[in-house]
């Protein structure tokens, strides 16, 4: 990572844990997810309203975490609304892949944009988990399952 990229990584990570965006709850939602981290205590609630066309209309969460899981659930909310409920998985899809090192967004075609900013953590094993929480509990989510954890 380039001393830019890593600049960008902190602003946005400080940025988003600071003013996570979409941090709220959802009375009316149409899918739901738990999701926990053992390694370092995080855990988040996500919810999602998909409408009748398969576009997710909202997506929020509340959660207890660390700089990085909350940034990384802010910024994931704010690039799956008003996504096909076929594109959120792609991004899960090509964040998972990112952050376990066999995606990289700088030489391989993605639809990443600034989550690219998260390829990092691929080098910080403990940290990976807290980065993907809140993708692995949209997953979740997504496929009607009520819990997700990281181990």
């Amino acid at each position: 990572m380039n001393a830019r990229t890593k600049q960008l990584y902190q602003e946005l990570v400080l940025d988003h844990n600071r003013n996570p965006r979409n941090y709220r709850s959802m009375e009316v939602h149409s899918h739901h997810a738990h999701g926990h981290n053992p390694l370092c205590g995080d855990r988040l609630e996500l919810f999602l309203k998909v409408d009748a066309d398969g576009l997710v209309a909202d997506v929020s969460f509340i959660g207890d975490g660390c700089a990085i899981s909350k940034a990384s659930a802010s910024m994931m909310t704010a690039a799956v609304k008003g996504k096909t409920v076929a594109d959120a998985e792609t991004l899960f899809q090509e964040f998972h892949a990112m952050s376990m090192g066999t995606l990289d967004p700088e030489s391989a075609p993605n639809h990443l944009g600034k989550l690219a900013v998260f390829a990092g953590v691929r080098d910080l094993p403990a940290r990976v988990k807290c980065a993907t929480l809140a993708w692995h509990t949209l997953d979740a989510a997504l496929h009607g399952h009520e819990q997700t954890s990281t181990e």
